[in-house]
């Protein structure tokens, strides 16, 4: 195992390796990682993706050629011409208050300037270890390149761990990526500079650059933009997300937040001083500055999914839509981090790879000045749910089918101006009384059917159904990217502890084979009591075959609290946004139930929540359409 890899100026540090790594990687390694992706069950990063990552990284820190077999020989070939082009080298970047951030770069050796790319790390254990495909492609497009993780990320002795505590995107991160900038600007004198962050480092990105000038363009993959949002909306923490999170850090709490940070997790966790916890979050957004980012007219590249599990959708859609900058948004299929997993591991190096050569094109326009067709790009793109054709996946070694799919025809994407041409018009439905017995009651044109106000319908809450957001935070919508959406059976919705609606099978009004494009943002409004003082509602969306199975077109919950028992509560609120083509024939469900995995309730097990329709507030659900 290299021990050091000093460059001609001096700035590396002696690269301590990988405890415990074997660094051979074959061709079926890379394509058990492409296909098993970067989440493995209980949230966590698969194994294999990590030692993927270190080796990538300890073959390119090499000192000499490599031994026949390390690395699968696309990839040996495309590290072989990276340290051809460039110098490698690892780094301790020293902040303003004495901590040593663990840091990466590739020097080009070719005549200057180049363009330098600063890449901020996720949020996890193994740092900037597990970006290596990005720095391999960025290196062979002309770019220094400049790695860190952010200050408190790591294992202990994992040589991508910085010292410091965790700052959650706070002022020390943000202080912190403009030392980054300064450490970039003295060893490799950049003609310009851009960021690109996954996740973590996508929102660090953007905070850096809307404090500092210096940056030219940002790439925000599987981002955010409102950290209050994303943790606390509708009244209703998201806590799977945020246990996620506090998990992902390398350590325990004590060990990697400082005393005014855990007050504020230990707040969230518990329920209590969420005023406190909004302000925190607030002051951690990339919303909250965006005036700064339009002041310095950063071009601004957003990249996120349907069914984002960690960021949801809607809080980085409506910064988005804030900014007054050069911008564009791509959506995707699936959750946090799978569309552009694979292409930052570098699993499949020289494939076509639409979510990242979309970004890296952004760069080239935005930071090298080429007319690359990004001059012409609508500011919206958003693949269309689950419209890929998929066939049976078969074990590369047996050969027999393995129970999986894989996608033949990518999914459909649609282009748009901006994002409010994304929808074009709303259909609203009313929701009816009927459902007597544990039935379900209809969706019908709001203004067609005087049995859409006047009724009641109740459920004991406090107990959760199938009617779930997602199977398993991360690994469902990676499922889904993959070509394996989740599939529901309606039938075992227990209609004790929900309700439901569904349309009669769609129609479509030019007599093609789809019945109703959703798309953008759908409102929900229904009026709700209980036999005490809160309620939990989670609506879901629902595309259901004939046959009573289903899939999930989108969800979003909402907490009522001070309600008086007995007397009503009218709510409204908006679901997540979803482009999805329902098909001819298939019907549209709504079901709302008091409990999800993924969030906080203000259910109480077994009490009585009703939901009715009165006269003067009648229930309905809003449809986007495009």
């Amino acid at each position: 195992m290299p021990q050091s890899n000093p460059t001609t100026d001096g700035s590396s540090e002696e690269f301590p390796g990988f405890p415990g790594l074997r660094t051979t990687l074959s061709e079926a390694d890379a394509e058990r990682v492409a296909a098993d992706g970067l989440w493995a069950s209980g949230g966590t990063v698969h194994p294999e993706a990590v030692r993927f990552g270190q080796s990538v990284v300890t073959a390119l820190l090499a000192d000499g050629p490599l031994p026949e077999g390390t690395l699968p020989a696309p990839l040996a070939e495309r590290v072989a011409r990276v340290r051809g082009l460039a110098v490698p080298g690892y780094h301790r970047v020293e902040t303003t208050d004495g901590h040593r951030l663990s840091a990466f770069s590739l020097r080009q050796l070719g005549p200057g300037p180049h363009p330098l790319v600063v890449v901020p790390s996720g949020w996890t254990p193994f740092g900037w270890g597990l970006f290596p495909g990005a720095y391999l492609a960025l290196a062979l497009r002309g770019y220094h390149v400049l790695a860190y993780t952010p200050r408190g990320l790591g294992i202990p002795g994992l040589p991508t761990t910085s010292e410091g505590y965790v700052d959650v995107a706070g002022p020390n991160d943000v202080a912190d990526g403009s030392t980054v900038v300064d450490f970039g600007v003295e060893r490799f004198a950049p003609a310009v500079i851009g960021f690109l962050g996954e996740s973590y480092g996508s929102g660090i990105s953007q905070l850096v650059a809307a404090h500092d000038e210096r940056v030219a363009a940002v790439v925000a993959l599987s981002t955010w933009g409102n950290l209050a949002t994303s943790l606390y909306d509708h009244r209703t923490r998201h806590l799977a997300a945020v246990k996620a999170l506090i998990g992902f850090t390398g350590g325990p709490v004590e060990e990697k937040f400082d005393e005014e940070n855990r007050r504020i997790l230990d707040d969230f966790l518990n329920d209590r001083n969420l005023d406190a916890v909004v302000r925190w979050g607030e002051r951690r957004s990339p919303l909250t500055y965006a005036d700064l980012t339009d002041d310095h007219g950063t071009p601004t590249f957003y990249s996120n999914t349907w069914h984002e599990s960690l960021f949801a959708v809607n809080e980085a859609v409506d910064t988005f839509d804030r900014l007054r900058v050069p911008k564009r948004l791509n959506l995707w299929i699936g959750d946090h981090a799978a569309p552009e997993g694979a292409g930052l591991l570098g699993t499949s190096p020289g494939s076509p790879d639409p979510v990242l050569d979309e970004a890296y094109a952004w760069l080239d326009h935005h930071l090298k000045g080429e007319r690359n067709g990004v001059e012409e790009w609508d500011e919206v793109c958003g693949q269309v749910m689950f419209t890929y054709v998929t066939e049976p996946a078969l074990d590369p070694v047996t050969g027999q089918p393995t129970g999986t799919h894989r996608i033949v025809e990518p999914a459909v994407r649609e282009s748009r101006a901006t994002w409010q041409d994304v929808t074009v018009g709303h259909e609203r439905l009313g929701l009816t009384g009927d459902g007597a017995g544990g039935a379900d009651g209809r969706l019908v044109p709001a203004d067609g059917d005087a049995g859409t106000t006047g009724w009641r319908r109740t459920f004991l809450a406090g107990v959760d159904t199938e009617a779930t957001a997602m199977g398993e935070l991360l690994r469902t919508g990676q499922a889904e990217w993959r070509g394996d959406p989740k599939v529901y059976d309606t039938h075992k919705f227990d209609r004790r502890h929900a309700l439901a609606w569904a349309t009669e099978p769609l129609v479509a009004a030019d007599g093609g084979p789809v019945g109703r494009r959703v798309r953008g943002v759908p409102r929900l409004r229904l009026t709700v009591r209980s036999t005490v003082a809160s309620a939990g509602l989670i609506a879901h969306l629902f595309d259901v075959a004939a046959d009573g199975t289903a899939r999930i077109i989108t969800h979003e919950p909402l907490n009522a609290y001070d309600l008086t028992p007995d007397q009503d509560t009218t709510v409204t609120w908006s679901l997540q946004a979803a482009a999805y083509d329902i098909p001819a024939g298939h019907r549209l469900m709504l079901v709302v139930d008091s409990k999800d995995p993924l969030y906080g309730d203000a259910s109480v097990t077994w009490t009585q929540t009703e939901l009715g329709s009165p006269p003067e507030a009648a229930s309905y659900l809003e449809l986007p359409l495009g």
